[in-house]
């Protein structure tokens, strides 16, 4: 065998026999469970699920009292310092608020340890009692962390609420759960003002910021006990108080969801739940110790977050905080010439919503398109060839190659996130396989895709770091048993050929006691077999792959049927749409006394303006564009070919759409904090808008 063949045959000999060794692994196996009949898989590392993994701990006060006197002296919360803030004004006369941020300030671990006890005390002498519950209504930041801390080490049950949520659900929140101490930002101290009449419990608010309002001291009056977080701390610091340490059993948190349909409902979590969730995900990534710097800046109120924050203390790491505004260097509200968060961190890891990953690939691709030329098609090169090998070819970019175009082309990508993340969470919604291969490309990380409820702390599957796949949310986590079980209406059952399908049920320690005061509904959704394990019934369905690997493929309550009897996938649908680079986001609609779909389209104003300056359309704003002929037809053709990408049938494709031009953030209450659709808000707030579709 000459040189040259054996050149040839020896990497395509290598390349076969290690994509074999791939397809043949088996990441989930079949379980013997109880409950319901149905088809069950376990992680294949774990014959029971994982309840901790640290010897001897099983609350979450103690694990946090472990890793502070374990790494006293180390970095674990880091805090950038506002050194001015200032209003720019646009071309169009607009305002907007520019922050210049400085370095990151850090506390040791045993300093926030200190923190956490004399806070936990000085809670105690302002008079609130174990069985009384705290709500923290703030944005992410240290202080929510080590409030959060403060009431496990007295017992004390907290209330999360999204920092984004309307005045009515947070009434409904706050007195449902008899809620007495609040603990909240400034800009929430004045939602609270607001509805102060309307709040039953509320004895005590404490102002996370330095200073209170005096509009607020006025309007609270004698009603509230007002002080600020390092009052609250200093008082504790000169009269501490024994702690009142939980029990595994006892309810750590009640996490009130997003409210993407009615009012929020509160999930009961206990210690033991968080911590399944926490230890089991400390198995899937590799190599996760004290060098690990994590980038926070997603809701705590969001169990995804609350989740990785009680980890990276677990694991000796360190907390920079930040916030989506202010993430990168041409973030919104980041002063030009300054680092954004990312940038002035330089993290390791960072969890995210795909909606903040499909933005970052816009971002990339729109500077990539500006600069043309040479650097584009360096770009593009890059990009094919390592895709390529990514995708199994072994003709792509391997070893020295893949060197050679990160240090070239990656590296100016991957210094828009700090240039060191080797590992990046996603869950709360799909994320588009496109997405996650330019992600893994450009930034040179797996993304870990994790399928959760809150229901369920976030527990469920999670894809392992060595899966190249996409569409696919992995195996059963470590704490988890997931059972599809038959559901005939919707066509799916166990015994469907390739693969068994129907609906996801989801069994383990991290598995939730409930929801707050409704009975009801926690009869409908949770279970509790023969053996004593619980179950929750997600409403999702899923297909199994042959390696025990889980895809998310339906949802029963997003199933509409057209007049002539077709079934449409809301989700589904909308899935596949989004990959369109002139939609920023897009609600699918479909009605049963009509025949088609229509949608509601959120424009992506940067791609349609782009597309709009070259080929010569006139425009005065976005508005006036977004509602000019061509630019409906040309997103609309869009739609059509992202369609056919993910194979659509022609009933599910929408027939009319109408276009936007505002974006929908949680602060317009269209989405949610985790920005899921709000379908039933969205529909009524366009009521006009979807009847002039069906009628036009």
């Amino acid at each position: 065998m000459g040189p040259y063949v054996a050149g040839v045959l020896v990497p395509l000999v290598v390349t076969i026999l290690l994509q074999n060794r791939r397809s043949r692994k088996k990441r989930g196996l079949p379980a013997d469970v109880g409950d319901e009949p149905g088809y069950a898989i376990r992680n294949s590392r774990f014959n029971a699920p994982v309840e901790t993994a640290w010897d001897g701990i099983t609350t979450l006060a103690e694990l946090f009292e472990y890793s502070c006197k374990k790494h006293y002296h180390k970095k674990l919360l880091g805090t950038r310092k506002l050194l001015s803030r200032e209003m720019e004004v646009s071309a169009d006369g607009r305002s907007f608020e520019k922050l210049h941020l400085g370095d990151y300030e850090w506390l040791s671990y045993g300093q926030a340890f200190e923190i956490v006890c004399n806070f936990s005390s000085g809670l105690a002498l302002l008079g609130h009692q174990r069985e009384e519950r705290v709500a923290i209504f703030a944005d992410t930041c240290e202080e929510w962390l080590m409030a959060l801390q403060s009431c496990f080490r007295r017992n004390v049950t907290v209330v999360t609420i999204y920092a984004s949520l309307g005045e009515e659900a947070l009434c409904y929140s706050l007195n449902q759960t008899v809620v007495t101490t609040v603990i909240c930002g400034q800009k929430e101290l004045k939602k609270l003002v607001d509805i102060s009449g309307q709040l039953d419990s509320v004895k005590r608010v404490i102002c996370i910021d330095n200073e209170i309002p005096s509009s607020a001291i006025l309007a609270a009056g004698s009603n509230w006990v007002l002080k600020t977080f390092s009052e609250v701390e200093t008082l504790g610091r000169g009269n501490p108080v024994d702690p009142d340490l939980p029990l595994a059993a006892d309810i750590a948190v009640i996490m009130y969801t997003s409210g993407s349909t009615g009012l929020p409902k509160g999930v009961m979590m206990t210690h033991r739940n968080v911590l399944a969730t926490a230890s089991a995900v400390l198995t899937i990534v590799p190599g996760l110790g004290s060098k690990d710097v994590y980038l926070a800046y997603l809701p705590l109120a969001h169990i995804l977050e609350l989740a990785a924050e009680t980890i990276v203390p677990g694991i000796g790491g360190s907390i920079g905080y930040g916030s989506p505004l202010t993430l990168t260097d041409t973030s919104n509200k980041i002063k030009k010439g300054t680092k954004g968060d990312a940038s002035a961190l330089s993290p390791t890891m960072m969890a995210a919503v795909p909606a903040i990953l499909d933005r970052v690939r816009d971002g990339v691709r729109k500077k990539v398109d500006a600069a043309g030329g040479l650097s584009k098609k360096l770009f593009d090169l890059a990009y094919s060839r390592r895709l390529s090998a990514i995708n199994g070819n072994w003709l792509g970019a391997w070893g020295l190659e893949r060197h050679f175009w990160n240090l070239l082309v990656f590296k100016k990508v991957q210094a828009i996130l700090g240039g060191r993340i080797r590992f990046i969470l996603s869950g709360g919604a799909p994320l588009s396989g496109d997405t996650q291969r330019f992600i893994n490309i450009c930034l040179g990380a797996p993304i870990g895709q994790g399928y959760g409820l809150t229901e369920t702390c976030a527990g469920g599957t999670f894809s392992d770091y060595d899966d190249t796949s996409v569409g696919r949310v992995g195996p059963p986590l470590p704490c988890s048993y997931i059972k599809l079980i038959d559901w005939a209406e919707g066509g799916y059952l166990t015994s469907d050929s390739p693969m068994p399908r129907g609906e996801i049920v989801i069994g383990g320690p991290n598995v939730t006691v409930g929801y707050f005061k409704n009975e009801e509904k926690t009869k409908e959704v949770y279970k509790v077999d023969e053996r004593g394990m619980s179950w929750f019934y997600t409403g999702d369905v899923g297909q199994f792959h042959a390696d025990g690997c889980l895809e998310i493929i339906d949802r029963k309550k997003d199933i509409v049927k057209l007049q002539h009897g077709e079934y449409v996938s809301l989700g589904k649908v909308e899935a596949g749409l989004i990959v369109s680079p002139y939609v920023d986001n897009i609600m699918l609609h479909a009605d049963p006394f009509h025949s088609y779909c229509v949608a509601i389209v959120v424009a992506a104003q940067a791609a349609v303006e782009d597309w709009a300056r070259k080929h010569g359309i006139n425009f005065g704003d976005f508005q006036e564009l977004c509602q000019k002929e061509e630019t409906i037809k040309e997103v609309y053709a869009s739609l059509v070919k992202a369609a056919k990408g993910v194979r659509l049938e022609k009933f599910e494709i929408p027939a009319k759409i109408k276009l936007l031009s505002e974006a929908w953030t949680p602060e317009s209450g269209l989405v949610t904090a985790a920005l899921k659709l709000k379908r039933d808000v969205i529909k009524k707030a366009f009521s006009q808008e979807l009847a002039q579709l069906y009628s036009s």
